[in-house]
C-alpha cells in the first residue's frame, strides 16, 4: 500500500493569510501545509480521503492520474470544496465518481452542490457523482475492504477509515473506546494533533502524543497541523515512533491485508 499525505494544514493552511509568525515565514517546505487531505494506493485502487479546498494543487503536484472514490471523514469546507474538480475524472474516464460518508456528511455534500445533483441534463460541467452511505460497518471499494472507525470532532460525530494495517484519523477530540479495538495492530496511523494550545475540537499535540502511545502503531504521524507548530522543532521533541507529517511525504505499509 502507497499512501501520499496531500496535505497536512488545518483549515487555513499554512502559511495563514496575512500572518508573519515564525512558521508561517519559515524556509522549511515541511512548514509549507495545505489542508488535510491523503491518497491511497492499493494494488491499483485509487482512493482519495476528503476533497480538500486545495484539491486541484494537490493532484497534478502528485501526479495522481486515476481515482476510483472518494471518501469523506466529514462535511467541514477545508475537507470538501474542492469537489467540482472531480469532473476531470468524469470527462476522463466518462463515469461517476463514486462519494462514501455519514449520511450527514453527504447530506451536506448534496446542499453545498446543489447544482451537481439538480438532474438538470443541460448542464453539461457539473460533476457526476453517486452517493454511498456509510455507517460503523465495514464497506469495500473494487474488492478492498475499508474499516470506518467512529471518532468525535468536539460534538460532531465523524469517521476514521482503516485499510490493512494503515488507519487515517484526522480532525479528531475523542475515540470512542469502542474504536480503539479498531485500531489495534496498525503499522502506520495518520492522526489529526493542531496545535500546543487545548482546542474544543481538535487534539493537542500533547493529547495526539498519549492517545498515539495508547493505540500502540508501528509509527504515528501526526496532521491537519496549525501554523504554531515549527516542523523541525516539534518533531525534535517527539517520541522516536512519533513523527509529524508533512505534504508530499509517502508512506508505504508492507504487506496490507
Amino acid at each position: 500500500m502507497e499512501i501520499e499525505i496531500l496535505g497536512s494544514g488545518t483549515s487555513i493552511g499554512v502559511p495563514m493569510v496575512g500572518c508573519e509568525c515564525r512558521v508561517c515565514r519559515s524556509a522549511d517546505p515541511r512548514d509549507k501545509r495545505l489542508r488535510a487531505s491523503v491518497f491511497i494506493n492499493l494494488n491499483g485502487v485509487h482512493i482519495l480521503i476528503d476533497t480538500s479546498i486545495d484539491y486541484r494543487q494537490q493532484m497534478l503536484r502528485a501526479g495522481i492520474m486515476r481515482l476510483d472514490a472518494v471518501i469523506f471523514t466529514h462535511h467541514h469546507v477545508d475537507h470538501i470544496l474542492g469537489l467540482d474538480d472531480l469532473r476531470s475524472f468524469n470527462i476522463l474516464h466518462r463515469t461517476a465518481i463514486p462519494l462514501y460518508g455519514l449520511e450527514e456528511t453527504l447530506a451536506n455534500i448534496r446542499r453545498v452542490f446543489a447544482y451537481a445533483f439538480s438532474g438538470d441534463s443541460s448542464q453539461s460541467d457539473v460533476p457526476r457523482l453517486s452517493l454511498h452511505v456509510l455507517d460503523d460497518r465495514p464497506f469495500s471499494i473494487r474488492g478492498l475492504e475499508i474499516l470506518p472507525i467512529p471518532l468525535w470532532h468536539g460534538e460532531m460525530p465523524v469517521l476514521g477509515f482503516r485499510i490493512g494495517d494503515f488507519a487515517y484519523c484526522t480532525d479528531v477530540s475523542r475515540i470512542p473506546e469502542s474504536s480503539y479495538q479498531r485500531l489495534k495492530g496498525l503499522q502506520a496511523l495518520i492522526l489529526g494533533a493542531l496545535r500546543y494550545k487545548p482546542h474544543p475540537t481538535h487534539f493537542t499535540i500533547a493529547e495526539a502524543v498519549r492517545e498515539a502511545q495508547k493505540i500502540g502503531a508501528g509509527i504515528t504521524y501526526f496532521t491537519h497541523l496549525s501554523h504554531g507548530v515549527l516542523h523541525a522543532e516539534a518533531e525534535a521533541q517527539l517520541p522516536e515512533n512519533i513523527r509529524l507529517a508533512y505534504d508530499g511525504l509517502r508512506i508505504e505499509v508492507k504487506n496490507a491485508k
